[in-house]
Protein backbone atom coordinates (compact mmCIF):
# COMPACT_ATOMS: atom_id res chain seq x y z
CA UNK A 1 0.00 0.00 0.00
CA UNK A 2 0.71 3.40 -0.83
CA UNK A 3 2.95 5.06 2.40
CA UNK A 4 2.20 8.54 1.03
CA UNK A 5 1.54 11.24 3.45
CA UNK A 6 -1.67 11.86 1.94
CA UNK A 7 -2.59 7.90 2.70
CA UNK A 8 -1.28 8.37 6.35
CA UNK A 9 -3.35 11.45 7.00
CA UNK A 10 -6.75 9.64 5.59
CA UNK A 11 -5.79 6.67 7.26
CA UNK A 12 -5.21 8.90 10.77
CA UNK A 13 -9.01 10.04 10.15
CA UNK A 14 -10.62 6.55 9.05
CA UNK A 15 -9.22 5.22 12.35
CA UNK A 16 -10.45 8.27 14.13
CA UNK A 17 -14.00 7.87 12.36
CA UNK A 18 -14.40 4.10 12.16
CA UNK A 19 -12.14 2.76 14.92
CA UNK A 20 -9.05 1.14 14.51
CA UNK A 21 -10.32 -2.88 14.94
CA UNK A 22 -12.51 -2.14 11.57
CA UNK A 23 -9.71 -0.11 9.63
CA UNK A 24 -6.83 -2.69 10.60
CA UNK A 25 -9.38 -5.25 9.24
CA UNK A 26 -10.22 -4.17 6.30
CA UNK A 27 -6.74 -3.16 5.06
CA UNK A 28 -5.51 -6.97 6.38
CA UNK A 29 -8.52 -8.50 4.43
CA UNK A 30 -6.97 -6.13 1.00
CA UNK A 31 -6.59 -8.20 -1.89
CA UNK A 32 -4.39 -7.75 -4.96
CA UNK A 33 -8.09 -7.11 -6.20
CA UNK A 34 -9.25 -4.64 -3.94
CA UNK A 35 -5.90 -3.37 -2.70
CA UNK A 36 -5.79 0.07 -4.99
CA UNK A 37 -9.68 0.44 -3.75
CA UNK A 38 -8.71 0.96 -0.01
CA UNK A 39 -6.05 2.88 -1.19
CA UNK A 40 -8.09 5.33 -2.80
CA UNK A 41 -11.16 5.56 -0.48
CA UNK A 42 -8.16 6.23 2.14
CA UNK A 43 -6.74 8.71 0.20
CA UNK A 44 -9.80 10.39 -1.49
CA UNK A 45 -12.77 9.63 0.74
CA UNK A 46 -10.85 10.21 4.01
CA UNK A 47 -7.66 12.16 3.53
CA UNK A 48 -9.53 14.71 0.55
CA UNK A 49 -12.96 14.98 1.56
CA UNK A 50 -13.31 14.47 5.76
CA UNK A 51 -10.55 17.04 6.41
CA UNK A 52 -11.47 20.09 4.26
CA UNK A 53 -12.76 23.34 5.84
CA UNK A 54 -16.58 24.42 6.18
CA UNK A 55 -18.12 21.12 7.75
CA UNK A 56 -16.92 19.49 11.51
CA UNK A 57 -16.70 15.97 12.15
CA UNK A 58 -20.44 15.90 13.41
CA UNK A 59 -22.02 17.31 10.09
CA UNK A 60 -20.15 14.96 7.85
CA UNK A 61 -21.17 11.91 9.50
CA UNK A 62 -24.70 12.81 9.88
CA UNK A 63 -24.44 13.45 6.17
CA UNK A 64 -23.31 9.94 5.50
CA UNK A 65 -25.66 8.40 7.30
CA UNK A 66 -28.39 10.80 5.17
CA UNK A 67 -27.14 9.82 1.83
CA UNK A 68 -26.25 5.88 2.79
CA UNK A 69 -30.09 6.18 3.82
CA UNK A 70 -31.36 8.05 0.58
CA UNK A 71 -29.22 5.26 -1.48
CA UNK A 72 -30.14 2.34 0.81
CA UNK A 73 -26.96 1.15 1.72
CA UNK A 74 -27.28 -0.03 5.24
CA UNK A 75 -23.97 -1.81 5.64
CA UNK A 76 -22.70 1.53 5.25
CA UNK A 77 -25.44 3.29 7.08
CA UNK A 78 -24.98 0.75 10.19
CA UNK A 79 -21.12 1.20 9.87
CA UNK A 80 -21.42 5.15 10.40
CA UNK A 81 -23.92 5.10 12.81
CA UNK A 82 -21.77 3.27 15.04
CA UNK A 83 -19.28 5.99 14.21
CA UNK A 84 -21.25 8.42 15.42
CA UNK A 85 -19.42 7.88 18.92
CA UNK A 86 -16.21 8.97 17.51
CA UNK A 87 -17.63 11.58 15.29
CA UNK A 88 -19.75 13.49 18.29
CA UNK A 89 -22.79 13.36 16.37
CA UNK A 90 -26.15 12.60 19.00
CA UNK A 91 -28.56 10.42 18.67
CA UNK A 92 -31.17 13.26 18.99
CA UNK A 93 -29.06 14.65 15.25
CA UNK A 94 -29.52 11.47 13.85
CA UNK A 95 -32.93 11.17 14.29
CA UNK A 96 -33.85 14.45 12.72
CA UNK A 97 -31.42 13.68 10.16
CA UNK A 98 -33.59 10.58 9.44
CA UNK A 99 -36.74 12.99 9.63
CA UNK A 100 -34.85 15.08 6.50
CA UNK A 101 -34.27 12.03 5.04
CA UNK A 102 -38.16 10.90 5.25
CA UNK A 103 -39.38 14.38 3.67
CA UNK A 104 -36.87 14.85 0.79
CA UNK A 105 -35.62 10.90 0.39
CA UNK A 106 -38.87 9.03 0.84
CA UNK A 107 -40.88 7.42 4.01
CA UNK A 108 -39.41 3.78 2.54
CA UNK A 109 -35.90 5.32 3.22
CA UNK A 110 -36.49 7.23 6.53
CA UNK A 111 -38.69 3.83 7.68
CA UNK A 112 -36.11 1.39 6.92
CA UNK A 113 -33.07 3.74 8.36
CA UNK A 114 -35.00 3.85 11.53
CA UNK A 115 -35.00 0.63 11.81
CA UNK A 116 -31.63 -0.36 11.25
CA UNK A 117 -30.91 2.64 13.17
CA UNK A 118 -32.87 1.21 16.50
CA UNK A 119 -31.15 -2.14 15.77
CA UNK A 120 -27.74 -0.61 15.98
CA UNK A 121 -28.30 1.30 18.70
CA UNK A 122 -30.12 -1.31 20.84
CA UNK A 123 -26.53 -3.17 19.94
CA UNK A 124 -24.58 -0.53 20.90
CA UNK A 125 -26.39 -0.25 24.27
CA UNK A 126 -25.57 -3.75 24.85
CA UNK A 127 -21.87 -3.28 24.45
CA UNK A 128 -21.84 -0.42 26.39
CA UNK A 129 -24.49 -0.14 28.69
CA UNK A 130 -24.66 2.89 31.04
Amino acid sequence: MSTSDKFERGLEVRREVLGTTHVDRSLQNATDFNRDYQTLVTEHAWADIWTRPGLDRPVRSLLVLAMTAALGRWEEFRLHLRATRNTGATKEQVKETLMQVAVYAGFPAANSAFHHAAEVYAEMDKENPS
